[in-house]
């Protein structure tokens, strides 16, 4: 694992006071001590004056609210930083304003070899058809173009960039007048990226990384892997973040282990687990998450690329080799596959082995009672996307028009994870959904299913503590004597504890109680703004407005 030189900390002591750190350690704390990169001490403002003669800076935080770093527990930097500084249409409102986009976009980059583009939902237009490639091949005036739909599971691309892949046609997931999927998405998708530069990969990878640090996020998990980008793009990410400063990067490389030789390459490249997006199945909005039953809306059960038995080969080989092990499981039949594999390894190796190894799943989107139970007895993590609801969730929204209404209101149980024991890390899969840290905290307490709401407080642990532990650490994401010093410092309104039972919301927000608050987030208030970033110790991002 690879993480910012923030991690060697500042030699400096800080002392920030008359502020409100969000502190187990003491809930009603308003200071705190940072020493060679590592919280030092959390306590009130009466106590911080012991420390104000002997520290090197004291940081008049003026009400601010001081909380742990957020951790992004599912990224893919480069594309971020495409999207951010490239071709976006996730704001499109129809196809004529994307054919428009795109018609921009080009005119408007006529150096470019091929172009990149990401976002497009044709299930929020109007017309609710993805555009042709005729359509395409004259908005790019003729040129190689490639845009993924918003979920990263599909493309649409130009006749020119087709002609760039002559076999493209032979591949499982060629359609001549439909997205791209699977292998032909794949394909289309290398030749696009390989007309990417070095230098436009780090420029993209530079703005993902700042733009991340803006928002508080002091770690992301960057997931990569053979289908998704290459192992060019994911050691050069990995080198930069070395580099600093800015937000720790973890880094999964998905693909798939089957000996302590497969293990040894994958650690050689820095990579933490052989793990994120090693797919089990596709995604809903691309009809190729694998079903138990057919979508409502096509007479077909999506994709399956892994079998149980292959899901249990590669398990074992990372629990032997010291690896974690993870997959991409979306539907309710990937998530069995899973589960069956995971279980068939822990009974070659032991349920001790594979519970201490802490492998995970990223989305788990179509949980049943049973597979919920089963990710609690194998400890397995589940990597989760809050906005994924938000975004598509609901009786009128993409899922139920993909599974019909009933089905889709089983979507993304956080609720009944928690009280099953299942540790859940929360993130966005940026860009299918943005970096928004409170925002994802939000979606996960006012899911549009209320049963599956959780407090905020757990959402918010999750998104800072859950994933840390989604790596191994339990000794950071939380501002207590002893870690890490990555922390982020926010105008906030008032600070109250949200909890989807009433009552232990009225309880929690009694002073008795002893519950540190939290920036009210019931959807439509504002949300809060970062005024500083630190990782380490080390600021890696202010606010120009703020002044310490």
């Amino acid at each position: 694992m690879t993480e910012s030189t923030a991690t060697a900390g500042d030699h400096r002591t800080t002392l920030l006071r008359r502020g409100e750190v969000h502190s187990p350690a003491d809930p009603f704390a308003t200071a705190m001590v940072v020493e060679r990169g590592h919280v030092a001490w959390v306590g009130s403002e009466g106590a911080a004056d012991a420390f104000a003669d002997g520290v090197d800076e004291i940081i008049d935080l003026d009400g601010a609210l001081v909380t742990p770093a957020f951790t992004d527990a599912h990224v893919h930097t480069t594309a971020t930083g495409l999207a951010l500084t490239g071709l976006d249409l996730s704001g499109a409102g129809g196809l004529a304003e994307a054919l428009r986009l795109v018609r921009e976009y080009s005119a408007a980059h006529p150096e470019g070899r091929v172009l990149i583009g990401h976002g497009w939902d044709a299930a929020r237009w109007p017309e609710r058809r993805h555009p042709s490639r005729a359509e395409l091949d004259e908005a790019s005036g003729g040129r190689p173009l490639y845009l993924t739909r918003i979920d990263v599971h599909s493309a649409v691309v130009t006749t020119a960039l087709l002609d760039l892949v002559p076999a493209v046609t032979s591949l499982t997931g060629y359609h001549p007048e439909a997205p791209l999927t699977g292998a032909a998405h794949h394909a289309v998708r290398a030749a696009a990226h390989a007309a990417i530069t070095p230098a436009q990969r780090m420029a993209a990878q530079r703005a993902a990384l700042a733009h991340a640090a803006a928002l508080g996020i002091g770690s992301v998990h960057e997931c990569a892997g053979p289908d998704i980008s290459d192992e060019e793009d994911f050691t050069a990410l990995l080198a930069l973040a070395a580099a600093g400063p800015g937000p720790r990067v973890t880094g999964y490389w998905a693909e798939r282990v089957t000996d302590a030789k497969g293990a040894r390459r994958v650690r050689e490249l820095g990579a933490l687990g052989a793990a994120g997006d090693l797919f089990v199945d596709g995604s809903l909005g691309s009809h190729t998450a694998c079903l138990h039953a057919p979508y409502a809306d096509r007479n077909h059960t999506g994709t399956a690329h892994l079998s149980a038995a292959e899901v249990a080969a590669h398990v074992a080989a990372c629990t032997e080799a010291g690896l974690q092990a993870g997959f991409h499981a979306i539907g309710d039949a990937a998530l069995t596959t899973v589960v069956d594999g995971v279980r068939a390894a822990a009974e070659t190796l032991g349920l001790a082995r594979i519970r201490s190894a802490r492998h995970r799943v990223e989305h788990a989107e179509m949980l049943t009672p049973d597979t919920i139970a089963a990710f609690a007895g194998l400890g397995l993590t589940a990597s989760v996307q809050p906005a994924f609801d938000a975004a598509w969730g609901g009786d009128d929204g993409m899922y139920a028009a993909r599974l019909g209404a009933e089905r889709a209101r089983t979507l993304n149980p956080y609720a009944a994870l928690l009280r099953a024991g299942v540790p859940l890390a929360l993130g966005s899969d940026s860009p299918v959904t943005p970096l928004d840290p409170w925002g994802t905290v939000r979606a996960a307490a006012f899911h549009r299913t209320p049963e599956h709401r959780i407090s905020v407080r757990a959402a918010f642990t999750a998104h800072t503590r859950g994933g840390w532990r989604a790596i191994g650490r339990d000794d950071a994401g939380v501002l207590v004597p002893g870690a890490p010093a990555d922390y982020a410092l926010w105008s906030a309104g008032e600070l109250l504890v949200q909890a989807p039972d009433d009552r232990v919301a009225r309880w929690s927000t009694d002073p008795r109680s002893g519950t540190p608050g939290l920036p009210d987030l019931t959807p439509g208030a504002e949300l809060p703004v970062c005024l500083r970033t630190v990782v380490g110790g080390r600021t890696v991002w202010s606010d120009d407005r703020f002044s310490a």
